[in-house]
């Protein structure tokens, strides 16, 4: 089974940082940042660590797992971290230099209701996940940090 590790990153601003995806004859869509677990990852967290590093050139401490998406062939996990450090100039990824994967652009969006709802966050599973956790107060971050 193919493991992935995605973060939901809050900033200190308590924006979340997301990535809009931009390619070719498909609408944009916004992704959280994170990749597939490696065999030379340590753990599912070092994982989430080298893909914040390799995305971003960013720091992240993790505060929680806050979901599991599992399906036949892949499980994502989702973590809830606040983001310390970011530079997406310095982002190391081999992804962002193939050709053919259309643009990868950083933005912080509100993580409020609101914000949300002004972008079409993939998986839609997740998106649902972090409105009704907002909405029910239970995401978190400020207490758990």
């Amino acid at each position: 089974m193919i493991e992935r590790v995605r973060a939901v990153l809050v900033t200190a601003d308590d924006t979340m940082l997301v990535i809009r995806r931009t390619r070719p004859g498909i609408p944009e869509y916004w992704v959280l940042l994170g990749g597939g677990v490696e065999p030379s990852d340590e753990s599912r967290e070092a994982a989430l660590h080298r893909e914040i590093h390799e995305e971003i050139a960013g720091k992240a401490d993790i505060v929680r797992l806050l979901h599991t998406m599992e399906t036949d062939d892949e499980r994502q996990l989702f973590y809830l971290a606040r983001v310390a450090t970011w530079s997406f100039d310095d982002r190391t990824g081999p992804e962002f230099s193939a050709e053919g994967r259309g643009e990868y652009a950083l933005e912080e969006v509100p993580l409020t209701p609101e914000g949300l709802d002004g972008i079409d966050l993939k998986p839609e599973e997740i998106a649902h996940v972090l409105r009704g956790a907002i909405g029910a107060g239970s995401l978190g971050v400020e207490a758990s940090l």
